[in-house]
């Protein structure tokens, strides 16, 4: 009996056309790692390529590549040694570990909003109190703990010098923003982007591609001036309806989402800055080229708990998959300056930006010169801490008191005006220094992947079509010979190779019937085929045949270089590919 789990149907037909499948299936498979087969990964590619056309070349952003492995103080500056840890169970009978609140999600019905403000107590007492047991042996559950979900090694032969494998590529770009924004001539704003593996040690991962211990992230970074955050590209995204659920409605447990301009967004206050709602409304357009209609998508707000520990305002964009209903495709948060400001204060390295003014600034500055001479009579063993508290105050509030009562009190130290000099001096500020802003779009590129398989597939008479968009189809156009006989075989095969020649992506295939070879090509999503019959014999001309409406039209050979070049870059339509043929 035909399963009807668009998920299982996908994933049957993705093993048996090479598009993805688990891997390890020789040593009976390891959760969460999948592999990706020969049209899989020329699909995944050209949606990243779509994805570096869309937002790195378009808007001028940089792209550049760092390390999967980093020192251990990255993540610990970063916050991430701290924050990437989940809850977790072990099964007392087969000690299978499952992710605490996946299993409420999953067997209870909770959101993941109810679960993701539970404490480890609070988990374990839900899991009871709704009787849930192992989903593999149908066991107890022991107490739940924290796990660290990010891949821990050593880097080279010492123990002491630890590494992780990286749960997100940002901190590549922050932790080299002092080079790249020497590369762009200390030029705000700009973007910088990594597209390359992530790790992350998940719990119980069992949901295919959207869910991997090893994945292709695509994080993008996008750096200004937070006394200048207005985005000189509003205008072109400004009219854009986007379909909200803000954090007021998320926690009314309302679903409904509703239907904003980005103009309106940003007036009522429901997204906090110009930058991101740029990104999020451009994040739309992105998906539906990938064919994900706009009644499929969606952008919920992140609450308060759930949040990355890095954001101030969050919002997961998601898609509607059939069997996990809404699913995060893309992250939009606004980091502001939290992660350059933790590496320079942990890295001792300054990741400020300069910004002149217009005109220099005449001001007075005044200094505190602590005179140990006259401290250390008075303070003795505490003349070193008195110091460094001295270099903490303000000094216009130390002249003030001084003023006022001829004394200063700091942590129970009573400072005289003997004990330090105070200097002013006229001075011209041509600038000021500040930490860039940041907000950040972060696509799962393994995830796009699915998406885009699961939008395009479709049935029609009883047959699977994968309707991919064509300039995504990992394969342009196949080539038939009608029948392997009477020279069509060689005729078809010139074609195969003036088609490969002309840099197109092509398979040629004779076996079976013709009609089971288009079935073929439609299951696997390839736009078009090319069949070479007995007509072509005579006047060198080939049909030309729609892998979406099984229409044809027929042309030369020769015509076709140049017509499937203007088709696969969306010039023309199929109707423009040649004189229509009638069925």
């Amino acid at each position: 009996m035909r399963s009807t789990d668009k998920f299982e149907i996908i994933s049957e037909m993705a093993k048996r056309r090479g598009y993805f499948w688990p891997s390890f299936e020789i040593y009976g498979g390891v959760s969460g790692f999948v592999t990706l087969g020969p049209l899989g990964s020329t699909l995944k590619r050209k949606i990243e390529g779509r994805l570096r056309d869309f937002f790195i070349r378009r808007l001028g952003l940089f792209e550049i590549e760092t390390s999967v492995i980093m020192p251990g103080k990255v993540f610990e500056a970063s916050g991430h040694v701290e924050a990437f840890q989940e809850p977790m169970v072990e099964c007392k009978a087969c000690k299978r570990k499952f992710r605490a609140d996946h299993l409420l999600v999953e067997f209870a019905g909770m959101s993941e909003t109810d679960t993701e403000k539970l404490s480890l107590q609070e988990l374990m007492s839900e899991i009871n109190k709704r009787e849930i047991h192992c989903p593999e042996c149908d066991g107890n559950f022991g107490e739940p703990k924290r796990f660290l979900t990010m891949f821990k090694t050593t880097i080279g032969p010492y123990s002491e010098s630890i590494g992780y494998g990286r749960p997100e590529a940002a901190q590549g770009i922050f932790v080299e923003y002092k080079r790249i924004y020497e590369y762009t001539r200390e030029k705000l704003p700009f973007g910088v982007a990594i597209i390359g593996h992530a790790l992350r040690n998940e719990i119980s991962p069992r949901q295919g591609p959207i869910r991997l211990r090893e994945f292709t992230i695509m994080d993008l970074e996008f750096f200004f001036d937070p006394e200048k955050p207005q985005c000189i590209m509003l205008r072109e995204v400004e009219n854009e309806t986007l379909r909200l659920l803000p954090a007021e409605r998320v926690l009314k447990d309302v679903d409904e989402t509703i239907e904003v301009t980005v103009k309106e967004a940003l007036s009522k206050g429901l997204i906090r800055t110009e930058w991101q709602a740029f990104f999020m409304a451009l994040s739309k357009r992105f998906l539906a080229e990938l064919g994900v209609p706009e009644e499929k998508q969606r952008f919920i707000e992140k609450l308060d708990w759930e949040r990355a520990h890095y954001s101030v305002q969050g919002y997961d964009q998601q898609v509607y998959l059939e069997r996990w209903g809404w699913v995060e495709v893309s992250g939009h948060n606004y980091r502001t300056d939290y992660d350059l400001r933790c590496h320079m204060e942990f890295s001792g390295v300054d990741m400020t930006a300069f910004k002149k003014h217009k005109k220099p600034i005449i001001k007075e500055e005044i200094s505190i010169k602590p005179l140990t001479s006259k401290i250390g009579p008075a303070f003795k063993e505490d003349t070193s801490r008195v110091v460094k508290l001295l270099s903490t105050l303000d000094p216009s509030e130390l002249e003030a008191s001084f003023k006022k009562q001829g004394f200063h009190i700091i942590k129970s130290f009573k400072i005289l005006p003997e004990h330090v000099e105070i200097t002013h001096k006229t001075v011209k500020e041509k600038g000021k220094r500040f930490i860039p802003h940041v907000v950040e779009p972060s696509f799962g590129s393994d995830r796009l992947f699915y998406v885009t398989l699961e939008y395009a597939y479709k049935r029609k008479e009883g047959r699977t079509l994968l309707s991919l968009p064509r300039d995504l189809a990992p394969v342009g156009a196949s080539v038939f010979p009608l029948v392997s006989k009477d020279g069509l075989p060689e005729k078809a095969r010139q074609v195969y190779r003036l088609l490969i020649d002309s840099g197109f992506t092509v398979e040629y295939d004779e076996s079976g019937s013709i009609g089971r070879r288009y079935a073929r090509a439609d299951e696997v999503g390839t736009p078009l085929g090319v069949t070479v019959d007995y007509q072509t014999l005579k006047d060198d001309t080939v049909t030309v045949r729609d892998r979406d409406t099984w229409r044809q039209v027929r042309n030369k050979i020769d015509e076709l270089p140049e017509l499937l070049n203007a088709y696969f870059r969306l010039k023309i339509e199929f109707k423009e590919l040649g004189q229509p043929v009638e069925s």
